[in-house]
């Protein structure tokens, strides 16, 4: 069957209506919006200002029209406000403190931003008397992880060894609290809310240049042509394209809006079980993707904590959702590798990018 992450399958969903994007200035929300724009959807952001100068949200902002506001998820009355004044038809919740090893230098920040600021949103959205779907994005690390092979399903039990995997599960936590006390399924007709979470792997893509992030860490060392740095080499890694868990989040809020109480309230999304990899496989396809390089392990017993081994189950997506990944894990790398090698013209590139992906 046709995958309906396609122009014209969105289009029916995203066209015309209202979309308020929380962490519109950050990596994914910055390809969000950009797609949304595609989509002909009206676009609202509210965001922290970009952290850096260089930075995809810069190099797309000019060219897609949006209200950008700039302030804290943290700010609980501003955020409501904003929302009621724009009157949004969707709403995607992206603002996150969203770097693992930050959290270990900021743990209480990391907890007010992903626990408070998601809070603060379901919050808004008990006097918000329109319809709106909303999606929550939270992780892959929400879950209680056991260090094994086994692939975990949206049943199992969440958990979260450091302050950031704790904090998503946290937010799912008070996510299901929100909904069993205010929008249950039951009682749709009256609260016009559907509300659901979507825990998507390790995503990699151009235009990421955060700090302690493995791609923006290839490749600044591979421009430098000095040897890559890598601290965990066998850990193994949901990693998928960042057009992956978009068209993801897109299709699964479509869907919910258009069949409210058809479908669950969370969902994986990852590569498929046999495309999970290690962290020395992704490095040595980059450097075979850029034709040229070296790695080295770096890897010291001082380091906080990374899990070794993390794998998602997205069956469920692939049976109520009819979905699944598009890129293997090799395409995803590449595609990472050609964005990065765009140096005059990136925003079309970008838009490229998402026009090609939805072809496939």
């Amino acid at each position: 069957m046709e995958s309906l992450v396609n122009q014209k399958s969105l289009e029916k969903f995203y066209k015309g209506k209202k979309v308020f994007v929380t962490g519109h200035t950050g990596f994914k929300g910055a390809w969000l919006i950009s797609w949304l724009h595609l989509l002909g959807a009206e676009i609202k952001g509210y965001s922290l200002a970009p952290q850096n100068e260089i930075c995809l949200y810069n190099i797309v902002s000019a060219q897609i029209p949006h209200t950008s506001v700039i302030a804290d998820i943290r700010n609980k009355e501003k955020l409501k406000t904003e929302i009621e004044k724009f009157q949004p038809d969707f709403i995607f919740h992206l603002a996150a403190q969203a770097l693992v090893r930050r959290s270990y230098e900021n743990p209480s920040e990391t907890f007010d931003t992903n626990v408070l600021g998601t809070t603060n949103l379901l919050n808004s959205l008990i006097t918000y008397t329109p319809k709106c779907t909303v999606l929550i994005v939270t992780t892959d690390k929400v879950y209680e992880n056991r260090e094994k092979f086994i692939s975990y399903k949206e049943t199992d039990r969440l958990g979260g060894f450091d302050p950031y995997s704790a904090s998503k599960a946290c937010a799912e936590i008070a996510t299901g609290s929100f909904i069993n006390s205010f929008f249950p399924k039951d009682k749709y007709k009256k609260h016009k809310k559907i509300i659901l979470t979507a825990r998507a792997g390790n995503v990699i893509g151009g235009g990421d240049w955060s700090e302690d992030r493995i791609i923006p860490d290839i490749v600044n060392h591979l421009k430098m042509k000095k040897k890559i740095p890598v601290r965990n080499p066998q850990a193994i890694r949901p990693w998928q394209h960042v057009l992956e868990p978009l068209g993801a989040y897109l299709l699964s809020a479509g869907l919910m809006n258009s069949h409210p109480g058809k479908y669950g309230r969370s969902f994986n999304f990852g590569p498929q079980k046999n495309d999970h990899i290690t962290v020395k496989k992704l490095v040595e396809i980059a450097i075979n993707c850029w034709g040229e390089g070296d790695w080295e392990n770096v890897n010291n017993k001082n380091q906080p904590h990374e899990a070794g081994i993390l794998q998602l189950d997205i069956n469920l997506a692939k049976k109520e959702l009819n979905w699944k990944p598009k890129l293997k894990s090799k395409e995803a790398i590449q595609w990472t590798i050609d964005w990065y090698r765009q140096n005059t013209d990136q925003y079309n590139f970008t838009i490229a990018q998402i026009k090609k992906y939805a072809l496939l």
